[in-house]
């Protein structure tokens, strides 16, 4: 990508253009934000660095490119971390800035920027870049700070200390000095008072005076000003104020691959400075994307939209599809459009939005029409209906048409409140993979972190990692920890499902590996943490694995781990064990067997969370059904003679079973936020078939007294997939049920 550089003359602006250049994109312009006075060293703003902004204007000669520079003119409005178009802060000024550049030089596409770990300015960048249609890269978000400043150094950047406002640091010792001089003393700072080494806390600011991309000349200062902004004894703040400096021209000038200096600025003006002067007040009219046409949800037979919802008070499930679309609908789109427009209604009804929505889970039948997919959801779930952050989300290919259902199957969880806690990074960095649009890596609920499905994708690159499942599959997890990281846990402690979507092109003999990558790296964490002291109890996860056509960029792997993460992580208990003393009741035909424990995983944290894991594989509903069938029957003849009697049995047996785990583990169905049956599109009975077995089954549970109301809507959602299991060597399960409960 042609990318225009955000440069406050700092260090790790510059040190953000070369890894831009590293991972193979073309720097072609600079931007910079100055005081409106030029007498003004440093501003009062949360958003940029001034301090050396007289020199700044160097910068173009020296690198060869032209420098647009916009004097600011906003100030602090909205004060808010998450940010949103505000007539006179001084983000408006960013945005008709690098809205000049685009104006200027079309072929720009993204923007690079230094930051490391300022959530506030991050989503600002982030903010203005989705305004203009750019791609936001930050190379150095998250990065560890030793690290950078190391590499910095090693990179050959020259960049020396011209703001100092921390313990240890005095402006008359430290200013002017260069970040090599002063590295192992800010290192000792760190370990007597936390200081960040990088100066991310404010503990000071740097101003590059050479670096590999100053192939024309570098800077010399040549005399400077201490200017003491405080004198307290603790931590001095001072300034330096350059007074006099030069360039000097190298003796070799040469061309740095990566800097473009043949893009659509004449030749004449590579080199120049341009002075944006617009009206911040333009950058504020605000142009909406027109609504969405929705058909009228009249205009389709109502036989056709489905739904199903959990009954829990505090967070609940909604699920919509079409039946028998594939007649009368035109395709993806209008399938989409008419399940996001249920979907919001049915919000409505219950007096929610778009914004009460934590997670989301979207099924399509052809993952070649993601894109159209894509384009129609952001339509409808967009930042400005979502100010608390918008939901999380995975996407999968079903097998959707063959059972009769529409293109498009949606799945919601949400909230009753507002509490929830929104993990966006659209920045492409070295960090986790991005998330360019309206779905986030991870939102918080509740004291459960749900994680948007995560592929094996190197996060700079947004390249899937070769080397097959495995090393996919290795990625997803280390994306997975990265994410985790920032909610202050772990998925090798924390996490309590991980659901696998397997791929069809992964072929049967690499699909074990992809468990055994899955167990060996969460082992690998816990031993680590081990040998750093920690002291973590740990859960004991249980795992599903999906088989599915496709997934997004044809990943072989997807990876969806749940995770508890409390605020008080001594809260964090193990799997409780069952409570003996409760008397489980029998129906059905069903009395309580040892065999049972074979069918299950389950893990129950504090009290407050259940989820369960049934696996029916044909083995099992055998043994099931064997009774009823007058005798004992083999794998094979089941599989031939399965009719919905038999499906019925196991049907009511899978029921009965999460009915006795809830009440061994003191839960009630009331608490179950989504209850999911995933079935083989072979299984020789049709999804209106086993609906109306499940529904059946629930209503007579009912009847029968047995802790559960039924209302409308099913409680349940079937999901076809191409076969599941508890196991990716053996996804062949008849059905399974994944069942998700907590308490508040």
């Amino acid at each position: 990508m042609k990318v225009v550089a955000l440069v406050s003359g700092g260090k790790d602006s510059c040190y953000a253009m070369i890894k831009c250049i590293q991972y193979g994109h073309q720097v072609v312009a600079l931007a910079n934000l100055m005081p409106a006075d030029d007498s003004v060293d440093e501003l009062d703003s949360y958003m940029y660095q001034t301090v050396g902004h007289q020199i700044i204007v160097t910068y173009a000669e020296c690198m060869g490119l032209p420098l647009f520079r916009r004097r600011i003119r906003g100030s602090t409005r909205h004060q808010k971390l998450s940010y949103t178009m505000t007539a006179g802060d001084e983000v408006e000024d960013m945005f008709v800035l690098l809205n000049e550049v685009k104006r200027q030089i079309p072929s720009v596409t993204a923007v690079c920027s230094g930051a490391i770990a300022s959530d506030y300015q991050r989503l600002r960048v982030e903010s203005v870049c989705s305004r203009l249609g750019f791609v936001s890269l930050a190379y150095l978000w998250k990065q560890d700070q030793s690290m950078l400043l190391q590499e910095m150094i090693t990179n050959g950047i020259v960049a020396v200390t011209v703001k100092v406002a921390a313990m240890g640091l005095d402006p008359e010792k430290h200013l002017g000095k260069d970040i090599g001089f002063l590295k192992s003393y800010l290192h000792k700072l760190k370990e007597l008072y936390g200081i960040n080494v990088c100066g991310e806390g404010g503990e000071y600011e740097t101003l590059t005076l050479d670096c590999p991309l100053f192939h024309n000349a570098r800077i010399v200062l040549e005399e400077f000003n201490v200017v003491l902004h405080s004198s307290e004894a603790i931590a001095p703040v001072g300034i330096l104020h350059p007074l006099s400096f030069h360039l000097e021209n190298k003796v070799e000038s040469y061309a740095v691959s990566g800097i473009d200096q043949t893009s659509e600025i004449s030749k004449e003006k590579v080199g120049f400075v341009f002075e944006v002067e617009e009206d911040c007040q333009k950058s504020c009219e605000v142009t909406c994307q027109a609504p969405a046409e929705v058909p009228e949800l009249d205009e389709v037979a109502e036989h056709r939209l489905q739904i199903s919802r959990t009954r829990s008070s505090t967070s609940f499930s909604i699920c919509c599809w079409l039946q028998d679309s594939s007649k009368t609908s035109k395709g993806l789109q209008e399938d989409l459009e008419v399940v996001l427009k249920k979907i919001e209604l049915e919000l409505a009804r219950y007096g929610f939005c778009w914004e009460n929505v934590i997670y989301i889970h979207l099924y399509i039948a052809d993952m070649n029409n993601f894109n159209i997919a894509n384009e129609t959801y952001v339509r409808y779930i967009t930042q400005d209906k979502c100010p608390f952050g918008v939901p999380s989300r995975s996407t999968i290919e079903l097998p959707l048409l063959p059972v009769g259902l529409g293109r498009a199957y949606i799945e919601v969880l949400v909230a009753n409140d507002q509490s929830k806690r929104v993990l966006h990074v659209q920045s492409i960095s070295c960090w986790a993979p991005s998330c360019i649009g309206p779905y986030s890596q991870a939102t918080l609920h509740s004291e459960i972190l749900y994680m948007a499905g995560q592929l094996g994708l190197d996060p700079p690159t947004m390249t899937l990692r070769t080397g097959g499942p495995s090393a996919e599959m290795e990625q997803a997890l280390e994306n997975s920890e990265a994410v985790a990281k920032c909610f202050k846990c772990s998925i090798s402690t924390s996490a309590f499902l991980f659901v696998v979507y397997c791929s069809t092109a992964v072929p049967l003999s690499e699909r074990q590996k992809i468990q055994d990558k899955l167990e060996t790296y969460l082992e690998h964490i816990r031993l680590l943490q081990l040998d750093e002291g920690s002291i973590i109890k740990s859960l004991d996860p249980i795992f599903l694995y999906v088989l599915v056509p496709d997934l997004p960029k044809r990943a072989l792997v997807e990876l969806k781990p749940i995770l508890y993460a409390p605020e008080d992580t001594d809260e964090k208990a193990a799997t409780l064990q069952d409570l003996s003393c409760v008397r489980i009741p029998s129906y059905w035909g069903f009395q309580q067997s040892q065999w049972h424990d074979s069918c299950f995983q389950k893990c129950v944290i504090d009290g407050k969370i259940c989820t369960i894991i049934l696996s029916i594989t044909g083995g099992l509903a055998v043994k099931i059904c064997s009774d009823s069938l007058g005798g004992f029957l083999d794998n094979k003849d089941f599989q031939d003679l399965l009719q919905e009697e038999q499906m019925e049995r196991v049907s009511k047996f899978c029921i009965y079973l999460l009915d006795k785990l809830y009440m061994e583990n003191n839960f009630s169905w009331e608490d179950t936020k989504n209850l999911r049956f995933y079935f083989p599109t072979n299984l020789g009975v049709t999804l209106e078939a086993l609906s109306l077995i499940l529904t059946n089954a629930f209503n007579e549970l009912a009847g029968m007294g047995q802790r559960i109301e039924i209302g409308e809507e099913p409680i349940f959602n079937l999901v076809p997939v191409l076969g599941a299991g508890r196991s990716a060597a053996s996804m062949d399960d008849i059905l399974t049920c994944e069942l998700f409960a907590q308490k508040l």
